[in-house]
């Protein structure tokens, strides 16, 4: 997730955005399911304080990109951030006043506006068909509303700002499924938790979370070794 800056095209959010699931592809029938049903709790041991925290979005944008079939759009943030360094995520960021309310179509306009401001895509090609109930990071005091959308009409993405965004991928949902990608990622804090091996890369922490959930939930998920352990750095 990003800090604020430069809102140039703040004016494509004035609209109020639908969240539908009208016309969605079959295949994506099981997440809109489960988005539909799931409990916070289901989601995360780490749920919103009483008090809140910074009121913020991540895009969870599937794609169908052939031959490998369906697939996420993930970021890898720059190394030079103040958190999250180098690590692979999704795009979002915080809510900014013009986003709206928090509890309302906030989260859902600045889940599309991040988007577009990390990796160029278009939001017009996204249609929204889900949100996931609200979580909590605690390590940057992040209240995090995951955005579901289907990318239905592609448009090129790249890092646009390299201050934040190192590199723009696809992550195939086979690769994500394949038990061999698979592991269980442990920390010197005593964090423990699941992890994904994409594309020379290992995805873990909050964003691994949401997608061993939504897997999880919507039936995806293959038999895997949670025993095997791939340990982080202190």
């Amino acid at each position: 997730m990003t800090s604020t800056h430069a809102h140039t095209h703040a004016g494509t959010y004035d609209r109020e955005p639908a969240v539908t699931t009208d016309g969605l592809p079959g295949w994506l029938g099981p997440v809109a399911e489960a988005a539909s049903t799931v409990r916070p709790e289901q989601l995360s041991r780490f749920l919103p304080p009483p008090d809140g925290g910074r009121a913020s979005a991540v895009l969870v944008l599937f794609g169908d990109e052939r031959p490998h079939g369906p697939d996420l759009l993930l970021i890898e943030r720059a190394s030079t951030l103040r958190s999250h360094a180098g690590q692979p995520s999704f795009p979002g960021g915080a809510l900014d006043p013009e986003d709206g309310d928090p509890d309302g179509a906030g989260p859902v306009r600045a889940a599309l506006r991040e988007a577009q401001e990390e990796t160029g895509l278009d939001p017009s090609g996204v249609q929204v068909f889900g949100v996931l109930p609200k979580l909590f990071i605690p390590v940057s005091n992040f209240v995090v509303t995951p955005v579901l959308g289907w990318w239905h009409t592609p448009s090129p993405v790249s890092a646009v700002d390299p201050g934040e965004v190192a590199s723009v991928f696809r992550a195939p949902v086979s690769w994500l499924t394949d038990p061999d990608n698979r592991a269980t990622v442990t920390h010197p804090s005593g964090y423990r938790g699941p992890a994904f091996r994409v594309a020379g890369t290992l995805v873990w922490g909050f964003t691994a979370g949401i997608i061993d959930r939504i897997l999880h939930y919507s039936g995806w998920e293959r038999p895997w070794d949670r025993s095997r352990e791939v340990p982080l750095g202190s």
